[in-house]
């Protein structure tokens, strides 16, 4: 039942698995990537409660043999502290150039330890086994590494592709439904940026696979793995097309720090607020209709999605300051900030010829 995209880099391509049960699979998918029987685990204490017995034994029947570090759950540890935990542990570890080391968990894991990975003895291969929707989807694709800093979201980082990515879609059977749902704002991204007829699909299937139908969760997941590689492919350091990923990211970083990065806000909710603000953008700017925003509210309210600004428990900054917070990005260049805007659903592009005024309106009237 399983699918498989290849990612086409190169010296450095590789294939993302995607379906039930690969965890039990692990130790025949990762051998042919060893040159010695160990790796080096690294995930949190959430997955690794529920998942690290599974994945060590079947890294076990195929005789490989592994040592984890289990580090806290949550956005906090991607941090220096924890990257230096994570590089020390691992040079205890005797971690070899031609070692693998495998970031088991969600995009927390995924991009510390593939940054750990990228720093250590100045690169070893790494195998991402993505546990969350959001992970599987797109942190734990395309080679983008790193950590926090305060004064923003992953300023400090590196490119590193991993040499092989395990989606195994059955640990989704695990998440909890907010976890799931948070997930789902980078699937619906997706379809928004460059494929309506996904989109289009989502409409109709994406809540049985909320509920659990394995075909909707497989198609769901490969077709965004598949958008997301073809991107990749293209530009790989985000030197143009690549930009497109960031299709709510904008406004999503800006109200993460806004929330000190705590459970206030989920990385995946800020996604999905952040496609529905950047749509508002557009059609206040006349470049798509008004019916595709309301049109992707409907789907995310239908969802049970964080749709506004009013879902974010607490209070939050006024419209200039979450402005501010946006000049902070990676996204800025020569001082303006590229905004990833719309012309309609499936119709996305990169622009930073935008008026911070109609920015502004569009927050002051989420904000109300």
């Amino acid at each position: 039942m399983s699918e498989t995209v290849h990612v086409d880099l190169g010296d450095r391509a590789y294939d993302v698995m995607i379906g039930p049960g690969l965890l039990d699979q692990a130790g025949a998918l990762i051998a042919p990537l060893l040159t010695r029987p160990r790796v080096a685990i690294v995930t949190d204490e959430n997955v690794g409660a529920l998942h690290l017995e599974t994945l060590c034994n079947g890294l076990k029947s195929h005789g490989i043999s592994s040592e984890s570090l289990t580090l806290p759950a949550g956005e906090a540890t991607k941090s220096w502290p924890h990257l230096e935990r994570t590089v020390e542990w691992l040079l205890d570890q005797k971690i070899e150039r031609n070692d693998v080391v495998v970031a088991f968990g969600g995009g927390v894991i995924g991009d510390l330890v593939g940054f750990a990975a990228a720093i250590l003895r100045r690169g070893v291969r790494f195998v991402q086994v993505p546990t969350s929707l959001l992970a599987q989807v797109d942190s734990s694709v395309g080679g983008k590494t790193g950590i926090n800093a305060p004064h923003g979201k992953n300023l400090i980082g590196a490119f590193h592709q991993p040499s092989l990515v395990l989606a195994d879609i059955d640990v989704l059977g695990t998440l909890k439904e907010r976890d799931y749902l948070a997930g789902y704002g980078e699937v619906v991204k997706y379809g928004l940026l460059g494929d309506h007829d996904f989109f289009q699909w989502l409409e109709g299937n994406a809540s049985r696979a909320a509920q659990g139908d394995m075909q909707a969760r497989i198609a769901a997941v490969k077709r965004s793995v598949q958008m997301k590689a073809d991107i990749v492919q293209r530009d790989e350091t985000e030197q143009g097309d690549r930009a497109l990923l960031n299709l709510g990211h904008t406004f999503c970083h800006a109200l993460e720090a806004a929330t000190g990065y705590s459970d206030r806000l989920l990385h995946g909710e800020g996604v999905a607020i952040g496609c529905a603000l950047a749509f508002e953008l557009s059609a206040r700017m006349g470049l798509c209709s008004q019916e595709d925003p309301s049109r992707v509210r409907a789907h995310l309210h239908e969802m049970k999605m964080k749709v506004d600004l009013s879902d974010i428990d607490g209070e939050l900054p006024n419209a200039e300051k979450l402005v501010e917070l946006m000049a902070q990005d990676k996204k800025v260049v020569n001082g303006r900030l590229n905004f990833i805007l719309a012309r309609g659903i499936g119709e996305a592009f990169v622009t930073a010829d935008v008026n911070p005024d109609d920015v502004r309106a569009v927050l002051n009237d989420a904000l109300r």
